[in-house]
């Protein structure tokens, strides 16, 4: 089939179809696309860039045209984040020109919008196992009306141990009408899990061979390990590459990397694990507008970023697996398009270089840049190897241990010859310190009345009227604590309780007693009762 219209499908998703300029479908679409719209499970070994997004979004699509809205019908499981976001997006430019809705269900973002997918029943669902899994711990997350299962990049979901994560999931959902399995390869454990899921389906492509896509131009530079960034940058300088996604084997070289770029003033950003979403998202999306010349990622990005038009891919640290190499340069010449893909080589990566070669089934060519300076001394190493960063970490621990126990026993010194310090202070203020004097005692009769308050009645009453006569008695001057003595001992006195004496009312005068009677036994007195 030449032509999209030769499927049978519908003019509206034709129609979107042409607005994303997709003229002639790519080999696996061809071979994909009939059986998936006939119902029947598709297990299909393609490699990255060849189209396989198109070939199981295009059937789910025209299945779902003529359903009723409000059920999650469809159910995508991709590795990554942004294969995830790159999934919805392109289904929601399939899918322009009709009413059917997609969402994305990944980690890394707020649940609530993706808990109001659920709830609202979008027709697509593209989610990674682990957060699909954290939304089925609640109730609203039920997929009770799923038809198809669609499991795309199925061995990267085993590199990245999510394959019993994927058996988790696959418990809470019902028997699906359709299942899509779509990977790069197919070691052993994919094989088993896909028998598992998938019934008489049609096989695609199963007995080839991992390759990348036939539109890309390979080449190799050996160089050494310091000067790799030195190398890339003269690359960039000389004008052929025009925009480029650079693979470092792990985040902390990526960060280093972009580092290196900004100083040599590259338009660059990094994508990797430990960058939020919100990072990752803003990276890749300045890199497909064209603001951005190179972006360095890891592994974990190798299949979720389809740049329209990538010119170039480098490999600054040549992959452990060969399959990897085959993921990393498969993002570009995607969907028949032609790209580079340069390889970085030092000394101490020729086996996984040898590796590589044998999975590709050709001896690499290897070029050199004239011009460039390959005995040059750089002025500061990339990295520090790991074993000086172990041993230097250890140093450093050592050292704070060290400067821990010193800071302690200084600390224990001065507590000790404090403590010392005041315990000879109080021992010399206890030697020097002269006995307490003792109050002489007052006659027991005079305290009696001092404490009583009772005025003296040892003699004859005193005249009535006279204020004087009736003031109580004090004790002398002689009786009273000196204030030195409070003073020396460090201490003040205690104050003597005060006692209310009682008045004696015969003892007021005439015209008091008089005024006091007249005021108890006044009419006005009582008469304000009655008011």
């Amino acid at each position: 089939m030449s032509n999209f219209s030769d499927f049978g499908l519908h003019p509206d998703l034709l129609r979107g179809i042409e607005t994303l300029g997709f003229e002639q479908p790519t080999p696996i679409q061809q071979d994909a696309i009939p059986p998936a719209l006939l119902g029947n499970d598709v297990l299909a070994c393609a490699m990255t860039g060849s189209g396989k997004t198109a070939a199981f979004l295009l059937p789910i699509l025209q299945r779902l045209l003529d359903k009723p809205r409000g059920t999650t019908r469809a159910l995508v499981l991709a590795p990554t984040r942004e294969l995830a976001a790159q999934i919805v997006e392109h289904m929601q430019a399939f899918a322009k020109f009709t009413d059917i809705k997609g969402a994305a269900v990944f980690g890394g973002v707020a649940m609530g919008p993706q808990e109001k997918a659920f709830r609202k029943g979008v027709d697509v669902l593209v989610a990674t196992p682990g957060r699909l899994l954290d939304h089925f711990q609640n109730d609203y997350a039920k997929l009770d009306g799923l038809e198809v299962l669609v499991l795309d990049e199925a061995d990267r979901m085993l590199d990245m141990g999510f394959l019993p994560d994927v058996r988790r999931v696959l418990q809470h959902l019902p028997r699906p009408e359709q299942t899509l399995f779509f990977s790069a390869t197919l070691p052993p454990p994919i094989v088993e899990l896909s028998e598992e899921m998938l019934r008489e389906p049609a096989r695609l492509n199963v007995e080839r061979k991992a390759a990348p896509a036939t539109g890309i131009t390979q080449a190799v530079y050996p160089v050494p390990e310091d000067l790799k960034p030195y190398l890339l940058v003269e690359l960039l300088r000389r004008g052929d590459i025009k925009n480029v996604l650079v693979f470092t084997r792990t985040k902390h070289r990526a960060n280093r990397l972009a580092e290196f770029l900004d100083q040599q003033r590259v338009s660059c950003d990094r994508i990797h694990g430990n960058r939020s979403q919100a990072q990752r998202t803003d990276a890749l999306s300045r890199f497909k507008n064209g603001d951005l010349q190179v972006l360095v990622a890891t592994d974990i990005a190798a299949r979720g970023i389809d740049v329209e038009a990538l010119s170039h891919v480098i490999n600054f640290d040549v992959p452990n697996i060969p399959e990897d190499y085959i993921h990393r340069v498969g993002r570009t010449a995607r969907a028949e398009m032609v790209g580079d893909a340069f390889t970085f080589v030092s000394e101490g990566e020729q086996e996984e270089l040898q590796a590589i070669e044998r999975a590709v089934g050709s001896r690499l060519p290897r070029r050199m840049v004239e011009g460039f300076d390959y005995q040059a001394k750089p002025p500061e190493r990339f990295e520090i190897p790991l074993q000086e960063r172990i041993a230097a970490i250890r140093t450093r621990r050592a050292e704070e241990r060290a400067r821990a126990k010193a800071k302690a026993e200084k600390k224990a010194q001065r507590e000790a010859e404090e403590k010392a310090r005041l315990e000879e202070k109080a021992r010399r203020r206890t030697e020097g310190r002269p006995a307490e004097r003792q109050p002489r005692q007052q006659p027991q009769q005079q305290q009696g009345k001092q404490r009583s308050g009772q005025p003296r009645n040892d003699g004859p009453l005193p005249e009535r009227g006279n204020r004087a006569a009736e003031a109580p008695t004090h004790l002398g001057r002689q009786h009273q604590p000196r204030r030195k003595d409070f003073q020396r001992r460090g201490r003040h006195p205690v104050p003597e309780p005060v006692v209310q004496r009682e008045v004696d009312p015969t003892t007021k005068p005439t015209e008091e007693r008089l005024t006091q009677i007249r005021s108890a036994f006044s009419p006005a007195r009582f008469n304000r009762f009655r008011r």
